[in-house]
């Protein structure tokens, strides 16, 4: 086999050192290479140290595996003047049997000399601090839900079913009703009585959902989940006007993709943040859609095809896809509810959802590659694809319900 880079490093990365094999030709033999594994520490001085060593062996490449975030360190000082590439790990398995990190290392860098490795998207510094931003913001967002649920389940043990009434105990009417709760108020029409807006005309359920065995117990660990729930909404709120500043640059696309329905600000910067907004960097559609994670996977042998689930891809773009797919087919007249609707009668709502976000995707790689806005097709694309045959469905789904139709063409002139 060819080799692509005669002096190749190959780095096996845990949290306190890092396991790195150095493969160089053998200058007593022709053809042959010997491999050195030595261990270095994960300290910024250890890592300019391993930089300065691997310069002075002539290293032209340096294939790390990532391994949670301990590799950052090592990737952002050796990429000051090294060839490094970040490698997936499940790209790179050794074989089975053989398991160590200093055989790690080794094979890492055999398969860097062949050119058999292939490196990971790693953006440049401003969007890597964007990606922090809009990473922290996603993890509060769920934690604060998380406590709402807790407050549901406490509510729960107190007898009290606001949540069975109002859909969000949080927002106005209910959180009035909490604090009044927490205060020592008891009595449920009381209580009903400071429902606000759409709420006072569920007066008569809340009265009776708010009847129940609210304790001092209940009202202080409901003080201590409102208290945290308050504290991650500053940060939230701070979060989102930090993202704010830091997407300055990137405004022309966030116009853009807020024109695709069912993405809004919110997905639109998480888009952003995991993609740096750049195309270029991957050469179709389809490469997108496949690190995204929103394209079926590829198993066949001997000519069956078994599993075909998703690949795991960017949990953070796709959980982003995933709301925007959900918001895109509860949209009217769109091709993207067209799209969900055309499937999940027959494939369920999960794959009809998957099927949308992919379609959602590869809009995002045309439009961020044009510079185009987004153009909808329309809620009758898939009607008008294939006229004779929506018209035959729908005069068969008549002739089951008892009725005889005759189609007669209308006139264009008329």
């Amino acid at each position: 086999m060819e080799i692509l880079h005669e002096r190749c490093a190959g780095m096996d990365i845990s949290k306190r050192d890092a396991k790195v094999c150095v493969r160089v030709p053998n200058p007593r033999r022709k053809g042959s290479f010997t491999a050195t594994t030595t261990t270095w520490g994960a300290t910024t001085g250890a890592v300019l140290d391993l930089r300065e060593h691997l310069l002075a062996a002539g290293v032209t490449l340096v294939a790390i595996e990532a391994t949670s975030d301990y590799w950052k360190g090592f990737y952002y000082l050796l990429s000051e003047g090294l060839n490094v590439i970040l490698v997936n790990a499940r790209q790179a398995k050794n074989l089975p049997g053989r398991k160590t990190d200093v055989s790690d290392a080794a094979w890492l860098a055999q398969l860097g000399a062949h050119g058999l490795l292939r490196a990971s998207f790693v953006p440049d510094e401003p969007v890597r601090e964007l990606r922090d931003l809009t990473r922290t913001r996603t993890h509060l967002t769920r934690q604060r839900g998380q406590i709402v649920q807790r407050l549901e389940k406490l509510l729960e043990d107190s007898g009290i079913k606001l949540s069975s009434v109002a859909s969000d105990i949080t927002g106005v009417s209910g959180r009035a009703m909490l604090e009044s709760l927490i205060a020592g108020e008891r009595d449920p029409q009381t209580l009903a009585d400071l429902a606000k807006r759409r709420m006072r005309h569920k007066i008569p359920e809340l009265a009776q959902a708010l009847d129940g065995r609210f304790r001092e117990h209940h009202a202080f660990l409901a003080r201590l989940h409102l208290d945290h729930y308050d504290q991650i909404t500053t940060a939230i709120d701070q979060l989102t006007a930090r993202i704010e500043e830091a997407m300055a640059p990137f405004r022309p696309v966030l116009e853009l993709l807020d024109t695709i329905p069912g993405i809004n600000r919110a997905v639109a910067e998480v888009v952003v943040a995991e993609t740096g907004g750049d195309m270029s960097r991957f050469p179709t559609a389809k490469h997108l859609a496949s690190w995204a994670g929103v394209c079926p996977g590829h198993h066949e042998s001997a000519g069956r095809a078994k599993s075909t689930k998703v690949r795991p891809g960017n949990p953070y773009l796709k959980g982003a896809l995933g709301l925007a797919a959900l918001g895109a087919s509860h949209t009217k007249d769109t091709f993207l509810q067209a799209r969900y609707r055309r499937l999940v009668g027959r494939r369920g709502m999960m794959k009809a959802l998957v099927a949308v976000e992919h379609s959602i995707i590869t809009a995002i790689w045309h439009m961020l590659t044009t510079r185009t806005p987004y153009h909808d097709l329309g809620g009758q694309y898939f009607a008008q694809l294939n006229p004779e045959r929506t018209a035959q469905r729908a005069i068969t789904q008549l002739n089951q319900l008892g009725y005889s139709v005759t189609l007669n063409p209308l006139d264009p002139a008329a």
